[in-house]
């Protein structure tokens, strides 16, 4: 089908109004395609358009961006003269990402049944196929114009035009309820579509551009501009895919992009995290750790920022939520460095600080805590913590030999992480905090000798069993060596004909072993 009647195709899509008679075939096709851009978005908008009648004018369009002469579409001479072409196709762009564009939620949960996105999949695939073949037909730079003028490229539309395609890919192209896997699919064949027309490798390289030249600047600047408006205290909760974009944004920049940024990515950041829904929450300080991790301490400092991240974090180990608190811990622990310092560096006397602080809370909710998910999570972090904390652990010996102990007493399912990682706490605390161990011998042994008991009789996976006791018995082999060989005499008095294999395996290896 040629030019002229893909046209004559677009002005038939709908029946004319009554009083107004039908155009020439050739009407359009003798007009700048700025009017014909100017055609289709009439028409998208017009009231009574069915699905079927819209997915009809976007074929065409697609087809007239595939197989129309280049030089009328992209040409700014002849009939496009006196054309601003680029913002011509900017609006067009953006009238198509807002046909398929996500209902807005006007109540203050800022969520909206399944049911009101059943339409979005479908029109996302269109609008992608469309956008697909503009893109790639200004991606190919080396076909021919039929005269003399140049044609508008790529080149010159990627400053205002890639952002908003990223935008759109990234709301399609993520697991979500207003996703299916064909939109999947599609929006991200479109973002690599768009890396490959702007000569990018990579989409790192088309957030912070290509060796940072100014021949091909990067398009992150522009993307959070496009989001700032829905990122806002009294707006970021209407569109539903908004935090989400943002969310890939963030956790796409590094050092030392972010640092630049960072005005634009903290508030929203910290507006998440300060929400009452937990997946919000949860979403917010994913991108605080990733900030933290990704910005100079100093420029932290600034402003107060610091201070207030801490407290918004602080005030979350609070929560009862083991989503929740699975990313708050490893948030604060690659924080507190930012606030304070090594505490193996700290000088003498070491005085406390706020690693005391959050290390006294976290063991005050894990001795209380019964629900077996959160007690995984916080056993999971102590480790890491104590390893931070060095030496200075020994302030906190008391209470954290009655969390191992109570811990290593429950099993919480057959893969035991819980154990397994409050062994793994035990041990780095015995490798850090050795000369503090003689007194808490008594009551280390009887618990761990009682857990290889338990294990005999417990139901678990052989292969968890056997790592448990090898856990378990590498904690007391060092136990005997932080009280220079007492564990051994002690252990020489167990009657082994009371005890199980794996005890008697386990003391056999204690006492074998070279002090």
């Amino acid at each position: 089908m040629d030019l002229s009647h893909m046209l004559q195709d677009l002005q038939q899509c709908k029946a004319p109004e009554e009083g107004h008679s039908p155009a020439e075939p050739d009407t359009l096709l003798s007009r700048p395609v700025a009017e014909v851009l100017l055609h289709v978005q009439e028409k998208l908008k017009a009231p009574g358009l069915t699905t079927e009648q819209s997915g009809e004018i976007l074929h065409i369009v697609e087809q007239l961006f595939r197989l129309g002469d280049r030089h009328w579409l992209f040409s700014e001479c002849c009939s496009n003269q006196s054309t601003d072409l680029t913002r011509e196709y900017v609006d067009f762009v953006s009238s198509l990402t807002l046909y398929a564009a996500l209902p807005l939620c006007d109540n203050d949960s800022g969520t909206l049944p399944e049911s009101s996105f059943e339409a979005i999949p479908a029109r996302a695939c269109v609008v992608s196929s469309v956008v697909l073949a503009l893109v790639q037909r200004l991606g190919n730079g080396g076909e021919v114009v039929s005269s003399h003028c140049q044609a508008t490229s790529w080149v010159f539309l990627t400053g205002p035009l890639a952002p908003l395609l990223c935008v759109f890919a990234l709301t399609h192209m993520q697991e979500q309820a207003w996703t299916s896997e064909a939109s999947r699919t599609a929006a991200s064949n479109l973002l690599d579509s768009v890396v490959q027309a702007g000569d990018w490798e990579t989409t790192s390289q088309l957030l912070f551009g290509k060796n940072n030249t100014e021949r091909q600047p990067g398009i992150l600047g522009s993307i959070l501009e496009i989001l700032q408006p829905d990122l806002k205290r009294d707006s970021w909760k209407r569109n539903q895919a908004t935090k989400h974009v943002f969310a890939w944004i963030v956790m796409q920049v590094g050092r030392p992009w972010l640092t630049d940024y960072l005005e634009k990515v903290f508030p929203p950041s910290l507006l998440m995290s300060d929400d009452y829904c937990t997946d919000n929450q949860v979403l917010g300080v994913r991108c605080l750790n990733h900030i933290v991790l990704n910005v100079p301490a100093a420029d932290l400092c600034q402003y107060n920022r610091a201070q207030v991240l801490y407290h918004a974090l602080f005030n979350h180990l609070y929560t009862s939520e083991p989503q929740l608190i699975e990313v708050v811990l490893p948030c604060l622990i690659d924080f507190l460095p930012v606030l304070e310092k090594d505490p193996a560096c700290t000088g003498l006397p070491r005085k406390p600080n706020r690693y005391d602080e959050v290390l006294r809370l976290t063991l005050t909710h894990m001795e209380m805590e019964h629900k077996l998910a959160l007690r995984s999570v916080y056993a999971k972090c102590l480790e890491h913590f104590i390893e931070k904390m060095g030496i200075v652990i020994v302030r906190h010996l008391k209470r954290l030999e009655r969390v191992i102990i109570g811990y290593l007493e429950i099993s919480d399912g057959t893969e035991e992480q819980t154990r397994l990682a409050i062994l793994d706490a035990l041990e780095k605390t015995l490798l850090i905090a050795w000369p503090r161990m003689e007194c808490r011998l008594s009551a280390l042994v009887q618990s761990l000798l009682r857990l290889v008991c338990d294990l005999s009789t417990e139901s678990i996976p052989p292969a968890v069993r056997e790592e448990l006791v090898t856990k378990a018995t590498h904690c007391l082999l060092l136990l005997d060596h932080c009280t220079q060989g007492k564990l051994k005499m002690l252990l020489k008095d167990v009657d082994s004909s009371c005890t199980s294999t794996y005890v008697q395996r386990c003391i056999e290896t204690v006492t074998m072993a070279q002090t």
